[in-house]
């Protein structure tokens, strides 16, 4: 399902078209993250201008706010986890969803994933492969996905089911719960695994009250940081590592 490195292209030329593409975002900054655990460093590129991106959000049917452009601890933790235990994505189809940035598909990438990276936003997507190909060398096959109505493509490429679907900090918002959880109910193979990270909103603790009830169970770590922006200091992100009864 992955997409080598080049796209038919040389690394650096590909590098380059990829983020013309991005300038269409508007200013774009390199911001340089460091795994606290597994102590990779990665420069992520990112836009440099929250306002714009919020300006144009207003007219967005479905009031997605760009959440997308921001570094989050749940990223980070998310691929720290998955550089310090990749046995859980090496060599097998892996689905990101949410995929924003790329931090946790760049680290899914470096384990061995054969990936494919979903999020509603195709800006994100665009930043999303670029930053994969920097960090990762390589790019995953990407998909934009509305998970409140998602299509018949998501089912399609799903097949039998995933055996690892990922997803950090992607419950903002409580109308996302249900929608969420009837996704991963169709998407994660039977016996597969759902890595979830979180910081503790409410809407993930709801969600995860409805995925026990509804027969997910597994284990639960916490990761404290540090984490890149100061503002987030002091906050813990649960990681689920869940599977269906």
């Amino acid at each position: 399902m992955g997409t080598t490195a080049t796209m038919g292209q040389p690394a650096p030329t590909r590098l380059a078209a990829l983020r013309a593409d991005a300038a269409g975002i508007g200013r774009l900054v390199d911001e340089t993250i460091v795994l606290p655990r597994a102590g990779r460093t990665m420069v992520l590129v990112r836009p440099g201008d929250m306002d714009e991106l919020l300006d144009r959000a207003v007219g967005d049917p479905e009031q997605n706010l760009p959440y997308w452009c921001e570094i989050w601890p749940s990223g980070v933790a998310l691929a720290d986890a998955i550089l310090t235990e990749p046995g859980h994505v090496a060599d097998g189809p892996v689905l990101e969803l949410g995929s924003g940035l790329g931090i946790t598909a760049a680290a899914a990438l470096l384990a061995g994933a054969d990936l494919v990276a979903a999020d509603y936003a195709p800006e994100a997507l665009g930043l999303c492969r670029l930053n994969c190909l920097a960090n990762a060398g390589r790019e995953p096959e990407t998909l934009t996905l509305n998970w409140r109505r998602p299509g018949d493509d998501l089912f399609n490429l799903a097949g039998d089911g995933f055996p690892t679907v990922l997803a950090a900090d992607v419950l903002y918002e409580s109308r996302d719960v249900g929608p969420l959880l009837d996704l991963v109910g169709r998407l994660v193979a039977p016996g597969g695994l759902l890595w979830l990270a979180e910081p503790g909103r409410p809407p993930a603790t709801r969600f995860l009250e409805a995925a026990r009830e509804a027969g997910w169970h597994g284990e639960t770590t916490r990761h404290p940081g540090p984490w890149p922006d100061p503002k987030d200091a002091g906050a813990v992100v649960g990681l689920h590592a869940l599977r269906r009864r």
